[in-house]
């Protein structure tokens, strides 16, 4: 794609910034301080596998809430044309409840999961909206492209910002901060406004032509029709839903090495100054390795692009079971800033395409109950493993299998053949 004609695509560029918003809560709170603080600070005095219990009932609980509502959303926003409404109501729930996380006090843990619970709703149900829209911004055969770029941009907005809330706990005196804590406490309210300022550019830029011959009075009768006459003719979507059976299993090992991974560090003994450094990383890492991976998409197709990633994944699951150093766990960092933006958009990219387009963001909304019902296994497979065999090493191995199933599943599937023309 000529450079040229991306710095003229202001509705495409608008959306791919709206990862560089959001990410800084995938960042900064989901694989960052919040599994930090909530380990040494909300929970301080439980034992390490107790509080690994807590944050993956946490997880697990937002996910289940993201899985009963997507799909109802999304068919809703496909018959009223309010796509953007909703990202924006939830893109707002998140920011508020993640700056509000600077309010909960130490040892205030139930106060900390329910706060997380629903800025992770907030993050997921957001991104219903979000990855739908991929299909107003671009046409089929230049999403690969646009959906790598937009992870790519995340992966440095995520960073930038995490790098100077970093800097905010280790010299909270440049800041005028009293210390590390208070330097944690205004990390969350730079995520909630960073995540608002950043969403503007998608609300001004990015249209839905369809909107006006939509109901906008749209019941949630109407819609929970509209979703059952789609799920009892899932013969007509083949493609589309082998494809969501194999990424239910893939992407839940995905989602649950960044929720988890920062956990898995600190109860195997780890310094916390070891795991930030891994995390910007993974971020910097993944800036250019997600556009690689568009790249792949575009030249070798998205399947291919697909498999070695999870090839990748398996071995880092191995691989991280028998962690000891610090700068093992720097290697772990490398390789999964390598495929974690890859595998994410040719996953999104790869879906648009086998989908009917009037009707994206109710199958986005299946995708994204396929991920977050997924979600809900792995975190708790981790901790339950984890308190059951008093061993965080052979709860972070059982995420293995998670990859292996993906990836057999993944061979029934056949990327479409994209006309440039369309």
């Amino acid at each position: 794609m000529q450079i040229k004609s991306v710095i003229k695509d202001r509705p495409a560029i608008s959306w791919a910034l709206y990862d560089w918003a959001n990410s800084a809560f995938a960042c900064t709170v989901l694989a960052g301080f919040y599994p930090l603080f909530f380990k040494q600070y909300w929970s301080s005095g439980e034992a390490v596998t107790t509080s690994t219990f807590y944050l993956g009932m946490g997880n697990s609980l937002a996910a289940l809430a993201v899985m009963i509502l997507a799909p109802l959303l999304g068919a809703m926003a496909d018959r009223s044309g309010l796509r953007k409404r909703m990202l924006v109501s939830f893109m707002v729930l998140g920011a508020i409840c993640t700056a509000s996380l600077a309010l909960v006090g130490q040892g205030q843990w139930p106060w900390a999961v329910a706060l997380f619970v629903f800025a992770s709703i907030g993050f997921e149900g957001a991104n219903v909206f979000y990855d739908s829209l991929i299909v107003v911004i671009s046409g089929r055969d230049k999403r690969h492209f646009w959906s790598a770029l937009g992870y790519s941009l995340g992966y440095l907005g995520g960073g930038v910002l995490f790098a100077v809330n970093v800097l905010m706990t280790l010299k909270p005196e440049l800041f005028g901060l009293v210390d590390a804590a208070q330097g944690v406490r205004v990390s969350f309210v730079c995520v909630g406004v960073w995540w608002v300022v950043f969403s503007i550019p998608l609300l001004l830029n990015v249209g839905e032509p369809d909107a006006t011959a939509k109901d906008q009075s749209v019941s949630i009768k109407q819609a929970f029709s509209e979703l059952v006459s789609t799920a009892k003719n899932l013969r007509n979507y083949k493609q589309a839903w082998a494809f969501l059976i194999a990424f239910w299993f893939y992407i839940d090992g995905v989602h649950t090495v960044i929720a988890m991974a920062v956990d898995y560090g600190l109860s195997i003994g780890l310094p916390s100054d070891a795991l930030i450094v891994a995390l910007l990383i993974v971020q910097f890492i993944g800036f250019p390795a997600a556009l690689l991976f568009g790249r792949i998409g575009e030249r070798w197709g998205p399947l291919k692009g697909i498999w070695l990633a999870l090839v990748v994944y398996a071995v880092v699951t191995i691989f991280a079971s028998t962690l000891q150093e610090a700068w093992q766990f720097y290697i772990l960092a490398a390789a999964i800033g390598l495929v974690q933006g890859g595998v994410q958009a040719l996953s999104r990219s790869l879906f648009s395409q086998l989908i009917p387009q009037d009707k994206s963001a109710e199958f986005f909304g299946f995708y994204n109950v396929m991920g977050k019902s997924a979600a809900i296994l792995g975190p708790l497979l981790v901790g339950v493993t984890a308190a059951l065999t008093e061993s965080a090493r052979l709860g972070m191995l059982s995420i293995l299998i998670l990859f292996v199933v993906g990836a057999l599943l993944l061979t029934r599937v056949q990327a479409p053949v994209i006309d440039a023309s369309l």
